[in-house]
């Protein structure tokens, strides 16, 4: 009878602190630790998904009970110990999966058997993975044993979300942070793995791969195990196929059709690789990627280390940013942000992915609505308040009337303070003016887009700092465009035209 296949992540992962990649600030200062016998009694392991963090967790708990410590730190994968802990049979190890052990009863259990003292190892080592998942009481639970352990027991937590640990927990253990593994060391290393498994892994393909797992290299491992099932040859374009993604030709082609506003191409491009079976919020994901690594080379900020794209796609990139303005592409970028957003609430992905291609294709015809006063060049008219409007912190001012602001003279030092501060914002802020009255600034911007900046918190926050360092005051501010919006009427009207012009159907059952 042969052998069970076992999955690749299985089969690879690192059984010592040697072989775990991109990890050096956290196996060295562990390695150190045991060299010297000055483990802690609970760790916090931190960082995205398939960085090692459960698998450093099983190394130390293996080293600190090895039977033959290493002179490096490690385990020396030969004793019983080590041999019993990898085969997941060790008692004195204890592994719990907290998304599904949660309770405080679960933590109960594990505090009644804190007290009885190791069977057969030096130390009682309880690893809790997903530690977030616990509920309000199951962490008090586990504070209480962790205030004073007995000296034979040690913690290892490990989580993806260290947000939701409690403060109280975080001050009792060693905090490590994993960073997401280089794509180029993930590249390495699954072509070594791919030797041993003798696979035909090309250069392209691992660099996908690589691109592709976000850091994590389970997933870079799970993505070559299932590309291994399809073909005898792993490729670029195989890698494209088995993981759904739009790749990158059809990626560029939706983004020129965005340039020369061509919405037939982009919603004829979209509908291809969705009868392809492409996953639409990937699609977006992607867009958003090549856009962002167009900001980056727009600014010329676009070092190796900063983009996140295949060595070849870069003349690409730089050709596509070339015919495109910063605001723009800062446009898109916003609109298609949104566009992510709703589609992870709603059922239907593809049309909200085309009503956004249409928005950034037919700009003329489709305006996104954006909170805003009574479009002029000045403060409301006499006689008329300007309605209570949304504030850069998010609260409401009452009405304020034109006699109540007063024009801010130093404007065009403030916005030459401001470029350096955010230029991309700035940028939206040319030919613009500002008013104050009381507590509130309102600025009438003349380009569209600076509305939809100014939602951004961290925009808002910024622009107002800037203003208080200027004017001392730290104002609520609120916003208008100086030129004026076609009715809604118009608009549709307009739009429903543009579609006929492409042949799309018009028709509403």
């Amino acid at each position: 009878m042969s052998a069970l296949y076992q999955a690749l992540y299985r089969k690879w992962r690192p059984r010592s602190f040697e072989d775990v990649i991109s990890q050096p600030h956290v196996t060295i200062a562990l390695q150190n630790q045991l060299r010297e016998q000055k483990t802690a009694h609970a760790y916090l392991f931190t960082g995205s998904r398939g960085t090692g963090k459960t698998t450093c967790a099983r190394i130390l708990a293996k080293a600190v009970n090895c039977q033959h410590p290493q002179a490096d730190g490690n385990p020396c994968l030969a004793c019983e110990n080590c041999l019993d802990a990898e085969r997941g049979v060790l008692n004195d190890i204890v592994e719990i999966d907290a998304a599904s052990n949660n309770s405080v009863e679960n933590i109960r259990d594990l505090r009644e058997g804190t007290v009885y003292l190791p069977e057969r190892c030096r130390y009682k080592v309880y690893i809790i993975d997903e530690v977030h998942m616990l509920s309000s009481s199951a962490w008090g639970a586990l504070l209480k044993v962790m205030e004073e352990p007995p000296e034979y027991v040690k913690f290892i937590l490990a989580t993806t979300e260290v947000h939701k640990v409690p403060a109280t927990i975080i001050s009792r253990c060693q905090r490590y942070d994993f960073h997401r593994i280089r794509t180029a060391d993930i590249a390495v290393r699954l072509t070594e793995i791919a030797k041993a498994e003798q696979f035909s892994l090309t250069p392209e393909a691992a660099q996908l791969i690589a691109h592709l797992s976000d850091g994590g290299m389970r997933d870079a491992l799970s993505l070559l195990d299932q590309c291994a099932s399809v073909g005898e040859e792993i490729t670029a374009s195989s890698v494209t196929q088995t993981a759904g993604v739009a790749g990158r030709d059809s990626v560029f082609t939706i983004i020129e059709a965005i340039q020369s506003k061509d919405g037939a191409r982009a919603l004829a491009e979209t509908g291809t690789l969705y009868d392809q079976s492409k996953d639409m919020v990937r699609l977006c994901d992607e867009l958003l990627e090549q856009l962002r690594n167009m900001m980056l080379l727009k600014v010329q900020m676009g070092q190796a280390e900063l983009l996140t794209c295949l060595p070849d796609e870069v003349p690409k990139l730089q050709e596509l940013s070339s015919k495109s303005t910063l605001n723009d592409i800062l446009s898109q970028i916003s609109t298609l942000q949104d566009c992510r957003e709703q589609m992870q609430h709603g059922i239907g992905k593809r049309v909200e992915l085309e009503m956004t291609l249409l928005q950034l294709t037919m700009p003329n015809y489709i305006t996104q609505p954006v909170p805003q006063l009574t479009p002029s060049q000045s403060p409301p008219q006499p006689n008329d308040t300007a309605g209570a409007a949304p504030t850069a912190d998010g609260e409401k001012t009452k009405p304020l009337r034109a006699s109540d602001f007063t024009p801010v003279q130093n404007w065009l030092e403030i916005l030459e303070a401001y470029q350096k501060v955010n230029p991309g914002v700035s940028g939206s802020l040319a030919e613009s003016s500002a008013f104050t009255a009381g507590n509130t600034m309102l600025i009438v911007a003349k380009n569209r887009f600076f509305l939809t900046l100014l939602k951004n918190k961290e925009n808002a926050l910024s622009l107002r700092e800037t203003v208080k360092q200027f004017l001392g005051v730290d104002y609520n501010i609120r916003a208008k465009c100086s030129e004026p919006e076609q009715s809604s009427g118009s608009k549709a009207q307009s739009l429903v035209e543009k579609a006929q012009a492409m042949h799309l159907d018009t028709e509403v059952e």
